[in-house]
């Protein structure tokens, strides 16, 4: 369903881009704004009550923790947290090149969670567990997108956050992408 998300909001996007919206006029722009909609969905089930069934809840995400975490709800809480500082972190301009990192990061780092959630056979809301065959797929493909919206940032903006100098400057070295 989120996969769903992250197309439909990108393709729509994209479609305000080619109607003339400069800030989707690319396609890694556009998939960096469709994936930040996806994070604000992924992130509130974090701060969900247990007693709130229509959608996964903080409880669920609890359980999805596996026992050698420590503080398993509060780090519920904190990866929600980072979801929706990503989510906004790839939105501005500034920061997607950095966005795009470190959410690649906490990707690799939630994906025991999911392999955990999928051989222990952790369900939403009491439905059926999500598959390994398909969590990991998917979490493959976060981290692909967030790297690629990342290494698709601006190079300006890329060279102001690394205090790189410009390359037309004198005596600066290209920056190689």
């Amino acid at each position: 369903m989120l996969e769903l998300v992250l197309v439909i909001t990108t393709l729509g996007f994209r479609l305000l881009g080619a109607l003339g919206v400069r800030r989707f006029a690319s396609w890694p722009a556009s998939a960096a704004h469709g994936m930040a909609v996806m994070l604000v969905i992924t992130a509130s089930a974090h701060f969900v009550p247990a007693s709130v069934t229509a959608m996964p809840n903080h409880a669920d995400l609890v359980r999805m923790v596996p026992p050698v975490v420590p503080f398993a709800d509060a780090m519920v809480y904190l990866t929600g947290v980072l979801e929706l500082l990503g989510a906004v972190g790839l939105v501005v301009a500034a920061t997607r090149w950095a966005a795009g990192i470190s959410l690649a990061a906490l990707y690799v780092l939630l994906l025991p969670a999911n392999i955990y959630a999928a051989v222990a056979h952790v369900s939403f809301n009491g439905g059926e567990p999500t598959s390994l065959w398909l969590r990991v797929p998917e979490q493959v493909l976060y981290i692909a997108i967030a790297v690629w919206v990342a290494r698709s940032a601006d190079s300006t903006v890329v060279r102001r956050v690394l205090h790189l100098p410009h390359p037309g400057a004198a005596g600066a070295t290209p920056v190689s992408r």
